[in-house]
């Protein structure tokens, strides 16, 4: 569990990438600071290995907030192409006395960007769609392979079964 002053160090060092003005800022004394960047060094006696795992979580929340993901780029290149996406554009228009004024109004985005949009959209479901037949491709192929084990295993053992609805004869 990190003090308060060590959440603050870890959030500066991320913001300014320099470990003495990131130690400064989060409130530790000018000599602390300055023995800062031994904390992060596994070879000195200062260093400090949950400091390091914290600046690595940090880095790796702000990497997953603004990293889309691949679903939301599929999602957006599927709205634009479908045309639900929308664009600014600045329009000048004029107003008489040969005056104009620009203003700002939003319009489907073009439909150049939709085919392109569209092609970027087959590209990618087009690998899942193979990704998708090679998997098939093998679930049969193991499905095959255990079936001709089973006959192989099955032809060895030889067990005949008779069956017949003949009232059974007792002996006397």
């Amino acid at each position: 569990m990190l003090t308060e002053k060590q959440k603050r160090f870890v959030d500066y060092f991320v913001e300014l990438g320099d470990m003495v003005n990131a130690a400064r800022k989060a409130g530790y004394s000018n000599a602390s600071a300055l023995d800062a960047p031994n904390w992060l060094n596994p070879n000195k006696p200062q260093y400090k290995p949950y400091l390091k795992d914290a600046i690595g979580k940090r880095l790796q929340e702000l990497k997953n907030e603004r990293t889309a993901s691949l679903s939301e780029v599929l999602e957006f290149m599927t709205s634009t192409m479908r045309g639900e996406v929308k664009e600014d554009v600045v329009v000048t228009e004029g107003t008489g006395d040969g005056c104009s004024e620009a203003r700002v109004i939003q319009k489907q985005v073009s439909a150049r960007d939709r085919l392109e949009a569209a092609k970027a959209l087959e590209k990618r479901l087009g690998r899942f769609v193979d990704l998708e037949k090679e998997e098939q491709q093998l679930k049969n192929e193991k499905l095959r392979a255990e079936v001709a084990d089973l006959k192989a295993d099955s032809d060895e053992e030889g067990i005949d079964f008779e069956f017949s609805r003949a009232p059974k004869e007792t002996e006397s």
